[in-house]
């Protein structure tokens, strides 16, 4: 071998071994903390020896194990809604959220009432952070911001400079809107992931357009009122275009402008101008309620190492909290399912 067919060789490896490097921003997961916890504590009617509610907790670290070996991320973040965090959106439309947690989630003879139920949900909650803070996954919440912010920037922050796969496990439907060939939406009640074909084939329009979609129907869980007559099917006789060309939000008041005497509908599309953007500021995640010195920490947040596995004062958690076999071989599994970080 001459030494041009050397140095040919040796770039050939060179190039095989970088691409074969795994960094820890190649496939990251972005779970929805309060999402996966309430859905995990409003299903597993479970208690511990002391007769102590442990449904949530358990639930969710069960879930995370499942998630985290169906995914195989490289990198987990656990987000969770600061406190207040609905304060931003409630100020462009006080009906926001109204109404939640005045009724109890479960109908379990172990919470006396609401109150009981409640107090059960925090303890799990603020349990669950300590857990959470034993391992090799960061855990962010930020005071006055809703989760979906902040999912929305780190995912897109992750695209644009790392070129990440980014999955985002959550059952809440705003999250559709964020879907790209990068960003991957996994709904843990379907245990469906959501791609761009997934969202065509669910709601009949496009990734890009869904927050349109989302503007004219409205959304009952969150108090959003939408355009009085618009269905889900009539939505697409009124504006074919969702389907395959991406629309602005003043493309549907054009279009509107120009059909007003067609129907109707279009005429409300028109006369409730204000609303429908006050509406669509609300769900839209590409302009999150986030201002920059929050971003900043995100992006310090993406930069930072990962947290150690700390397996002791885990199991110390485990055992007081009389878990027993919420989790089978606990030991194994958290090496099993957490050591793989340990050098990315």
């Amino acid at each position: 071998m001459n030494h041009k067919e050397l140095f040919k060789f040796l770039d050939e490896v060179q190039d095989n071994e970088q691409s074969t490097f795994v960094s820890k921003h190649d496939r990251v997961l972005l779970i929805d903390g309060l999402n996966l916890f309430f859905r995990n504590f409003s299903m597993l009617n479970m208690v511990n020896p002391d007769g102590v509610h442990i449904g949530g907790l358990g639930g969710f670290l069960r879930s995370l194990g499942a998630l985290i070996r169906q995914i195989q991320p490289t990198s987990v973040y656990v987000i969770f809604d600061g406190e207040g965090s609905s304060n931003n959106r409630k100020n462009l439309l006080p009906e926001y959220k109204s109404g939640r947690n005045i009724q109890r989630i479960t109908n379990w003879d172990i919470f006396d009432n609401l109150d009981d139920e409640h107090n059960a949900k925090i303890n799990q909650i603020v349990r669950l952070i300590q857990y959470l803070k034993c391992l090799p996954i960061k855990v962010i919440g930020i005071d006055k911001v809703e989760a979906d912010d902040i999912i929305a920037v780190l995912s897109k922050k992750l695209v644009k400079k790392y070129n990440s796969t980014v999955f985002i496990v959550s059952s809440d439907k705003d999250f559709v809107q964020l879907i790209t060939d990068k960003i991957i939406l996994y709904r843990p009640m379907e245990k469906e992931f959501y791609r761009p074909e997934t969202v065509k084939e669910k709601f009949g329009c496009i990734p890009e357009n869904f927050i349109l979609n989302k503007t004219l129907l409205g959304d009952s869980s969150d108090k959003i009122p939408g355009v009085k007559g618009i269905g889900n099917k009539k939505i697409y006789k009124l504006f074919p275009e969702l389907q395959n060309q991406i629309l602005s939000l003043d493309d549907i008041f054009d279009i509107s402008a120009q059909k007003f005497k067609e129907n109707i509908i279009y005429s409300r599309i028109i006369h409730d101008e204000a609303k429908i953007r006050n509406s669509y500021k609300i769900m839209n995640l590409s302009i999150p309620f986030i201002d920059e010195n929050e971003k900043l920490l995100l992006n310090n947040l993406i930069e930072s190492e990962t947290p150690d596995l700390n397996e002791k004062p885990f199991l110390f958690l485990y055992k007081e909290d009389k878990l027993g076999h919420m989790i089978r071989n606990i030991e194994y599994w958290l090496r099993d399912v957490f050591l793989p970080f340990k050098n990315l």
